[in-house]
């Protein structure tokens, strides 16, 4: 079982419980599954750029990426329908668990000039969204295999029904968010 599974369902339902002033467990906010996006608009001036963004992909995910077209033509983007344009990994399960634990604690302390995550990420049913500049802030993604430095765009869907609930459930993970004060247990 994955760490971040483990920790969720013995310590963070209890603590969840408290904060929020639900009884019922099955009620409590969790993680549904993550999504990551990456954009290869770039792949008609340069061929390499989606074999690195899938390779890229692989490697932080664990899992084969799907590639995403275009569903109706755009001019001013100079993209016709059925053309590539993007790769994206949906993960759940114990795949998410372990993605969501090494970006916590691993991925995003390794960012430049990190802060906390930014409380603007949240939509109004409680989905966080984040998104990374440079795919290298990955441990699993060397220099030397960074042909290409692109971005990402993670999306962590949580059974939240607000925004206080999905700030308290990603807080109790262990994500730091801007202005919000973390109390150590000590």
């Amino acid at each position: 079982m994955a760490r971040l599974k483990e920790i969720y369902f013995d310590k963070t339902q209890e603590e969840l419980k408290n904060i929020l002033g639900i009884k019922n467990k099955y009620a409590l906010p969790m993680l549904e599954k993550v999504v990551i996006n990456v954009g290869i608009g770039q792949a008609k001036t340069n061929p390499k750029y989606e074999n690195v963004v899938k390779e890229t992909l692989m490697a932080i995910s664990g899992q084969k990426p799907a590639t995403r077209r275009a569903k109706k033509a755009v001019s001013g983007f100079k993209i016709r329908k059925g053309d590539k344009v993007g790769q994206m990994v949906t993960l759940r399960g114990e795949r998410m668990y372990d993605f969501v634990d090494r970006l916590a604690n691993i991925t995003l302390p390794r960012m430049r000039d990190f802060r906390g995550l930014d409380p603007k990420g949240f939509d109004k049913n409680g989905n966080f969204t984040l998104g990374i500049s440079e795919q290298i802030v990955f441990p699993e993604i060397t220099h030397e295999k960074a042909e290409i430095i692109h971005g990402a765009s993670i999306t962590i869907v949580t059974t939240a029904r607000d925004i206080k609930q999905a700030k308290s459930l990603l807080k109790a993970l262990g994500f730091p968010i801007k202005g919000e004060v973390i109390l150590k247990k000590g």
